[in-house]
């Protein structure tokens, strides 16, 4: 699994390994992996790797593999947002973004699907947003890639139908983890920006995540008020939406 180095990452593989997974932890940050493949003890291998590093990429089926590994389920945590207009960019940024957010996604999917598919078992669980189903200004290519990663996810659960191979979206709405910081949020502005209602705990989305994959639902969103408001994102009039969108988020004050 990647992005396993904390947040809702480091939880899933949590709830992986509680339900006896064995896991391969990937991210760049070799300390952060380590600790938490020693807190799940022998259940988990630890495979530092860059994600937007397209070469590493590609390797990393051929590493678990050689290790005496089958994998059965993939998930697609690894990502990060950037801030603000467009028109204030950073265009190596935007792309590191899309790479990681993205191709990345896409990439792995077809790398370890034939597998599964051969095999006649196994999941994938990819990791979207509430974003996904709405444009979001101010994080424009956050919220595309998510919509991306949906739209994907939904597809491929129709084109694995059959297959005894499932495939997930899990849309969390706002988490308290590193994602706000990193995106370049002044501090209190993330949590600011949306209401408490709305927020829900990193540990909880991931089992409501990996539920929903062992169930095979096509999408899993966590919170009752995320499910509203995802439903109403998709209906809503996008003339009266984004405009109360741009107005409220921090990175276009």
């Amino acid at each position: 699994m990647t992005g396993a180095s904390g947040g809702i990452g480091a939880e899933i593989a949590r709830e992986l390994s509680s339900r006896g997974h064995h896991v391969t932890l990937v991210a760049r940050s070799v300390d952060k992996l380590e600790a938490l493949a020693a807190e799940l003890g022998g259940n988990a291998d630890v495979l530092p790797t860059d994600l937007a590093d397209r070469a590493a990429r590609a390797a990393l089926l051929g590493h678990i593999t050689d290790a005496g590994r089958t994998p059965d389920v993939l998930v697609n945590n690894a990502g990060f947002s950037t801030l603000g207009p467009v028109s204030a960019s950073d265009p190596e940024a935007e792309m590191g973004m899309i790479e990681v957010d993205v191709v990345a996604v896409a990439d792995l999917c077809s790398r370890f699907l034939p597998g599964m598919v051969e095999r006649c078992r196994g999941a994938v669980l990819n990791v979207a947003s509430t974003a996904a189903f709405q444009p979001l200004p101010g994080q424009a290519g956050y919220g595309a890639g998510k919509a991306f990663v949906l739209s994907y996810t939904q597809s491929l659960a129709t084109e694995l139908r059959g297959s005894r191979v499932t495939a997930t979206a899990l849309c969390p709405g706002p988490v308290r983890t590193a994602f706000g910081e990193r995106a370049g949020f002044a501090d209190g502005d993330f949590e600011s920006s949306l209401p408490g209602v709305m927020w829900v705990p990193a540990d909880e989305v991931a089992r409501v995540g990996v539920e929903g994959m062992a169930k095979g639902r096509a999408v899993a969103i966590p919170g009752m008020v995320n499910r509203v408001g995802a439903a109403f994102a998709q209906v809503a009039p996008r003339s009266l939406l984004l405009p109360v969108l741009a107005r409220v988020h921090p990175g276009l004050r």
